[in-house]
Order: structure tokens, then C-alpha cells, then sequence
């Protein structure tokens, strides 16, 4: 018996040397605790780590962090380790500096550590936060159930609600969650001047869940010939006031959308099925004011290509993914996905340019 066993162990190797399945070992454990990279991340960001070290106005040693932190002094190693770890990951760098004539490590901030300061216009702080909270991360410890289940989504299973009536019913997770796809919006000034000849010759835009309006006043901003409609749940706009170029309209794109030359959706669309998006295009191609001089649907959202995408830039894609399946019946699609969804409509055709990083500007026209 023991020699049978021993026979159906060898077999399990697939003929695989020490090495190689020690390797594998380090790639399960290394994905099993991601986790760790995420919250330690959170944790940097709740501290204001970067703020402080930004503050500083030179490299910061770990006495003059523990300092800054007014971290209990038994806790300083603790601190030490969670910033080695968060060096490895890049989003700290160290350098030598010179402490009463000894050389001594200290943290200096990476370009992602930066788009976490809370002076940076760009910054994306409240992202991080919001995607991290319990109300996300829970519905994940229900996805093997799910699957077995008949709730919509992992997050109906954990909170027995959809995401949506979540938000409406929990002020302080909406408001979060606003702030968060507002720090992600603001993400886009650096590129929106480069989008000249999207916006040239329209008149009106509707800014179709346009939550908070941060990208609708970027547009106004650099166009400010555009009269610029942000249309959201009428919970979500209620507290904001309108501009002279930012008008906000409460409303649900399903039923009817506001009359414009053009409609902008910015990672809206990843967040419904198909269907929804169908009925949600339709209901724009009848809105589109004057559909042979220039009307069109511009969507600022995902488009997977595992063909052509760096292998990191194809992993934050499918995590994107996978986070629109648990929280939200949505989806990341490739060019032949979103075509589909485009034709079904009633459009003719469209136009993907990368602009965004993650993100591709899609231009959709009647």
C-alpha cells in the first residue's frame, strides 16, 4: 500500500523536478497572499505615509518616520517591515543619506507613491480606499458559493442587496465611492487636451453617470463652448450646484437620457450586462440632437487585448473584470464584444483610440 501511494504521488509531479515544483509552490503562495500588498497599501494610504514623506521635504529615515507617525516605539520594527515590503512593491524607494557621519537608508517617494499625495491634483488616494473597504472586499468570500447559487452577484450574497441600492441606502459608502471615481476622473486632465478633434464642432454633452461632475468640469474647463449635462441617479446628483457650463440632472438612463450632440459614458458601461447596454445606446441614438453633424456616443472604458497588451497591463484588465462580475453584473470587453454591442444598437460604425492607460476612448457614431 505504501508503494501504491508513494507511485500515485510520483504521478501528481507529472514527472517535475524539486525545483520546478517549488517554484510553483512560490507562485501559489505569492497569489494566495496578494492580499497583503493590497492592504498594506491601504494602510500606507491611511497613515498619509506618502504626505508625510512629502512633507519632509528630503529622504525620511525610519526614526524620522516613526516620528512624524507618532508610532509607539515598541511598534518601530513593525513599521520597518511594512515599508520593506511596500519598497519591494515600488511604491516606495530608498536611498543612503548621511546621519551623524553614518550611512543610513531612507524612503523616498515613486511616481505611484505620488499619485497618492493629497496635494496632487491627480490624486488617487480615495480610489484606493474605496475599492479596499469592507463593503467591496466582503462579496469576494462568496464567489465559490455563488456560483452554486441564484443571487445576481456575490455582493447581493454578502449584503443581501445589489450594489447600487447599497449605495443609495448607505450615505457614507456612496459618498466614498463618488469620491473615488471623481480622483479617478481627474486622472483624465492630462490627457483631455489631446482630444480636440473628439469634441470639436458639438455644441452639448451629456455626461451620462457623471457622479460628482469632475470630468464634466474638465471638459468645460479645456471646451468651453460645450454646455455640459451631468445625468446620474438623482441620490447621487441632488447636493451638487450647477455652473455656467456644468449643469447636473437627476434621472435613470434606462428610461430616457437628456437631448446632446454627443454622450459620454466613462466606465459606466463595464459596470452592466448586455442587454443593459443595449437598451442604454438605443436610448442615446434616439437622443443624439443632430445625427449628421457630428452627434455621436464617446466611451472612455476597457478593451481587453491579450494579444497585443503588455502581460501587467492584461492582468489589471481581468481584475477589473473580475471585480464588475462580484460587485456589479458587469464586464470588460474586447473591440469584438463592444462592436457587437455597438451594431446591435442601430450604430454604423466606431473609432478606439488608447488614450487612457488602462483605458481606450471609443467614438461611436449613428
Amino acid at each position: 500500500m505504501a508503494k501504491e501511494n508513494s507511485a500515485k504521488s510520483m504521478d501528481l509531479t507529472n514527472g517535475e523536478g524539486e525545483t520546478e515544483l517549488f517554484q510553483a509552490q512560490s507562485h501559489l503562495y505569492k497569489h494566495i497572499f496578494n492580499y497583503i500588498s493590497s492592504m498594506s497599501l491601504k494602510c500606507a494610504v491611511q497613515l498619509l505615509i506618502p504626505d508625510i514623506i512629502h512633507s519632509h521635504g528630503k529622504p525620511i529615515t525610519l526614526p524620522e518616520l516613526v516620528s512624524a507617525l507618532q508610532v509607539h516605539p515598541t511598534k518601530t520594527s513593525s513599521l520597518y517591515r511594512l515599508m520593506r515590503l511596500l519598497v519591494h512593491s515600488g511604491f516606495f524607494s530608498t536611498t543612503k543619506v548621511v546621519v551623524d557621519d553614518q550611512d543610513e537608508e531612507a524612503y523616498v517617494l515613486t511616481s505611484s507613491s505620488k499619485l497618492l499625495l493629497k496635494d496632487n491634483s491627480n490624486c488617487l488616494s480615495p480610489f484606493v480606499l474605496s475599492m479596499l473597504e469592507p463593503a467591496i472586499l466582503t462579496p469576494w468570500q462568496f464567489l465559490g458559493s455563488w456560483f452554486g447559487g441564484n443571487n445576481i452577484t456575490p455582493f447581493e450574497s454578502a449584503h443581501g442587496l445589489n450594489f447600487w441600492d447599497y449605495g443609495e441606502q448607505n450615505s457614507g459608502f456612496n459618498s466614498r465611492f463618488s469620491q473615488a471615481m471623481a480622483s479617478d476622473s481627474q486622472m483624465a486632465n492630462l490627457v483631455v487636451k489631446d482630444c480636440k478633434p473628439i469634441f470639436e464642432g458639438l455644441g452639448s454633452l451629456v455626461d451620462v453617470g457623471g457622479g460628482t461632475g469632475s470630468f464634466a468640469r474638465i471638459i468645460s474647463q479645456e471646451f468651453p463652448h460645450i454646455k455640459c449635462i451631468v445625468f446620474d441617479l438623482p441620490h447621487v446628483v441632488a447636493n451638487f450646484p450647477d455652473s455656467a457650463n456644468v449643469n447636473f440632472v437627476g434621472g435613470d438612463m434606462f428610461r430616457s437620457i437628456p437631448l446632446a450632440d454627443a454622450f459620454l459614458f466613462k466606465l459606466v458601461f463595464h459596470a452592466f450586462g448586455d442587454e443593459d447596454c443595449v437598451k442604454t445606446l438605443k436610448k442615446c441614438r434616439e437622443a443624439i440632437a443632430s445625427k449628421a453633424d457630428g452627434g455621436k456616443v464617446i466611451i472612455i472604458d476597457i478593451v481587453i487585448n491579450e494579444k497585443k497588451d503588455e502581460h501587467e497591463l492584461t492582468e489589471a484588465k481581468l481584475f477589473f473584470d473580475m471585480l464588475m462580475m462580484v460587485v456589479v453584473t458587469g464586464r470588460e470587453r474586447t473591440e469584438k464584444e463592444w462592436e457587437s454591442l455597438f451594431l446591435e444598437a442601430g450604430f454604423s460604425h466606431y473609432k478606439i483610440t488608447p488614450l487612457f492607460g488602462l483605458r481606450s476612448l471609443i467614438e461611436v457614431f449613428p
